[in-house]
C-alpha cells in the first residue's frame, strides 16, 4: 500500500484519512505512532471508527491517539492536547484527518502553545 503522507519535519508526518489497513504500511515506512483527528463518522457510516484504527495500528506496533477536532476551528485546549501528544508519543508521528491540512494546523498551534509553555 502507497502511504500518502506528507513529512512536516522529522518528528511529524500529515495524512488524509487512513484505514486500518494503512496502519501495517505506517509502520513499514518507520512511523511509531499515529494520531487521528477525525471524529467518528464525520464522513459518514463508511468511515472507519477510531476503535478499528486503534486495533490495527496496536497490531502493527504503533502508538495511537484519537483526539478528534472540527475541520473549520480547533480550541486552544485541543492544541495543548496535540502539544502534550507531541511530547508524550514516540517519534515520527503520523497524524491524519479527512485531507490531512487539519492535522496540520492542529501541530503548528501546538508547536505555537509548546513555544509560550
Amino acid at each position: 500500500m502507497d502511504l500518502p503522507a506528507t513529512r512536516l519535519n522529522a518528528e511529524i508526518a500529515t495524512a488524509p484519512q487512513l484505514t486500518p489497513d494503512a496502519m501495517a504500511a505506517a509502520a513499514a515506512a518507520g512511523f511509531r505512532s499515529v494520531v487521528n483527528n477525525r471524529p467518528d463518522f464525520e464522513g459518514g457510516p463508511d468511515q472507519p471508527t477510531s476503535a478499528a484504527i486503534e486495533a490495527a495500528a496496536r497490531a502493527a506496533g504503533l502508538e495511537y491517539a484519537h483526539l478528534p477536532v472540527a475541520g473549520g476551528f480547533q480550541t486552544p485546549e485541543q492544541a495543548q492536547a496535540m502539544a502534550a501528544l507531541m511530547e508524550r508519543l514516540p517519534k515520527p508521528v503520523l497524524a491524519f484527518c479527512r485531507s490531512g491540512a487539519r492535522s496540520g494546523r492542529l501541530y503548528a498551534l501546538s508547536l505555537e502553545h509548546r513555544q509560550t509553555h
